[in-house]
Order: C-alpha cells, then sequence, then structure tokens
C-alpha cells in the first residue's frame, strides 16, 4: 500500500532531522567515531595554536579540529577516558597514566607528540626599567620571597650600569594548578638545585608573592601592578605589552625571541632517542648552555595511541591533519608566542606521524 503524501512528507522530515543531528554529532563528537573529524582536550598553552591549526586544516585539505582547552589534567582524563582522541598536555603521562592509557589504547602504547613549542617569558612592571638581565639563581631567590628589593646587589651585579629602584618586588604566580608552573620550577629545580630545593610541581610551592588563575590572571596582573614580575607563556607577556627579561643561561644573558628559541629547540634531545615516543628531555633542555638559545621553553605534547582505536579512522584522521599542521601550520606560529619547530624537531615528529 502506498504512503500517504502526508505521511511521506513526515517521515521525510524525519529522516532530514536524524541526518542534521548526525552531522552535528560528527563536527562536535568526542569519541572515536568522528569522521574527518579529530577531537581534543586539555593543555590552554597550546590553545591559541590549536585555533590556528583548526584553520589551516579547514582551508587545506577540510579537516576538522575540535580542541577544547580545558587544562592538562582534564585532557588527560577525556583521552583515558575514550572522550576524546587525544589530550592536549603540558607534561608527559605519569607512570600509572601510562598504564591507564594502554588499556585506553586496546593494549598498545601511547604516544607524546611534541606538536606546540611556547617559551615561558620573564615578563616584569618596573617604571624606568626596560631591559632587565636574570639568571636562574636570582629567579629562584625572587620567586622564593629572598630576594625582596629591586636594587639587590645581586640583580645590580647581572645589571651594571642600570638604575634599579628600592622599591619591593612583587612575584606573581599561578594560583590554579599548571602546567606552566610546573615547567618553570622543573627550570629553577634543574639549573639553580641549591636556590630552589623543592620539586617541580604543577601547584606552586615557593614560598610568598602574589597568586593570579590561570595565564590570563598573571598577564593582567603584571600589567596593572607596579614592581611586579611572573613567568608566562611569551603569547600573552606580548599580548599585555609586557617587557621581558633576558635570561643569562651560562653562556651571557639573552633575549627571548623566536630564532634563540629555536636555536634551543635544535639542541633538544629525547628521553627515548631511539623511540617513537617523543618525551622531551627536559633535564637537558634546561642545562643548555649554548650561547644565543633560550631553553625555558615549553613543549605542549598530543597524546595520542599509537594505534588501537576502536575506530580505524581515527589514525587516519590523526595521521592526516598532524602531517598538514606539520607542513602547513608552522608559518605565523610567532605571532602567538610559538616557536615555529626546526626542521631537525619536524623530521623527528613526521617518523612518528607516518607511523599512526
Amino acid at each position: 500500500m502506498s504512503a500517504s503524501p502526508k505521511l511521506a512528507r513526515n517521515a521525510g522530515i524525519a529522516v532530514a532531522g536524524l541526518a542534521a543531528a548526525s552531522i552535528v554529532l560528527t563536527a562536535c563528537g568526542g569519541g572515536d567515531s568522528s569522521t574527518g573529524t579529530i577531537t581534543g582536550e586539555g593543555s590552554t598553552a597550546q590553545q591559541k595554536a590549536m585555533e590556528h591549526f583548526s584553520s589551516v586544516l579547514t582551508d587545506n585539505d577540510g579537516g576538522i579540529l575540535d580542541y577544547t582547552g580545558s587544562g592538562s589534567g582534564d585532557g588527560v582524563k577525556k583521552f583515558l577516558a575514550s572522550d576524546v582522541n587525544f589530550a592536549g598536555s603540558d607534561s608527559p603521562l605519569k607512570d600509572a597514566e601510562v598504564a591507564s592509557a594502554k588499556t585506553r589504547c586496546g593494549g598498545n602504547d601511547a604516544w607524546h607528540l611534541p606538536l606546540v613549542a611556547g617559551p615561558v617569558a620573564i615578563a616584569f612592571n618596573v617604571p624606568g626599567v626596560d631591559k632587565l638581565n636574570l639568571n636562574a639563581p636570582v629567579l629562584a631567590k625572587i620567586f622564593d620571597s629572598k630576594i625582596t628589593k629591586w636594587d639587590d646587589a645581586a640583580i645590580k651585579a647581572l645589571n651594571p650600569g642600570a638604575t634599579l629602584p628600592s622599591s619591593t618586588i612583587i612575584p606573581v604566580h599561578r594560583s590554579d594548578s599548571s602546567g606552566t608552573t610546573d615547567n618553570f620550577t622543573r627550570y629553577l629545580n634543574t639549573a639553580a638545585p641549591t636556590e630552589w630545593p623543592y620539586e617541580h610541581s604543577k601547584e606552586w610551592t615557593g614560598h610568598g608573592g602574589s597568586g593570579a588563575a590561570k595565564s590570563t590572571g598573571v598577564g593582567d596582573t603584571v600589567k596593572k601592578t607596579e614592581g611586579s614580575i611572573t613567568y608566562v607563556e611569551w603569547g600573552f607577556a606580548t599580548e599585555n605589552n609586557l617587557s621581558v627579561a633576558a635570561i643569562d643561561f651560562g653562556a651571557g644573558a639573552t633575549e627571548l625571541t623566536k630564532e634563540t628559541a629555536g636555536k634551543a629547540l635544535d639542541a633538544a634531545k629525547f628521553v627515548k632517542p631511539d623511540s617513537k615516543d617523543l618525551v622531551v628531555d627536559t633535564s637537558a633542555l634546561y642545562t643548555l648552555k649554548e650561547a644565543g638559545a633560550y631553553p625555558l621553553v615549553l613543549t605542549t605534547y598530543e597524546i595520542v595511541c599509537s594505534t588501537g582505536y576502536s575506530d580505524a579512522e581515527v589514525s587516519k584522521n590523526l595521521k592526516a591533519s598532524f602531517t598538514t599542521i606539520l607542513d602547513k601550520g608552522q608559518e605565523g606560529l610567532d605571532k602567538l608566542g610559538y616557536v615555529p619547530l626546526p626542521e631537525a624537531f619536524k623530521t623527528k615528529l613526521r617518523g612518528t606521524i607516518d607511523a599512526l
């Protein structure tokens, strides 16, 4: 029996509605079922880079990057729960998370891809002082409230001829759990272990100072507060037009530029040099003393399953999208406060991406 025109029309509307719902789910879906879409969540330090990469994918191969900046911890949790295809994290997985990731990946290893690198700037607001030289021991004492005046002898020794005020130093740190804090304190602990005896942590462990939430918070606080100093991703320092200190890593004071940060990345080593799992050896990076290199660089990871996604298309989509990002997404990153990856670093990454 033929359906009535009214029933046929209603059935068509229902089918159209289901199709529309399917499109929305595909564009916004979090699990392994998205075709032509890769989903990720985590690090806010790489949020601006992810927005840039999303545009690059749209302009080049039509791929969709659906990324939510909620913090590294949340991103790892979502990845382990199979809610997203990859986690964005400022730090590598902990041992317990490595085991959980292997379960999530169907018994296969998870790999770290350091796809975004951003220098950590030491931003300051000292009236009358446009240039400032610092080093790890002095930074450790400043952020641990052991150096409290801008004209302290240790600071003057690094800035001969500079007129430094006798005003109080106001160190500003992150009040929330932060991968930037983890990397900055890792640098202090590695480069100045006597002055900074605390273990690195996403939670602030130094004494004194003033706390502010997120990168936007510390950047805004320093912008408004005379005598203040903070550690923050380079993009947020430039966004707020903050002065940035040059750091003496052992070969003379080095200003932060895309060239000096890139030179440090060129010398970067990996914890497992012969592995596809590319965890950067931060101990080697943060003790680098090469002239003209700025090694205080935060490398953020895209954590993926080497294989074992419940939908085989996910690996294919990740491989295609990350290849496009590597080849065509580097231009313009420096304007956002990141470092375009040098060729040797890209070559190492390409070997892992090709193996997905």
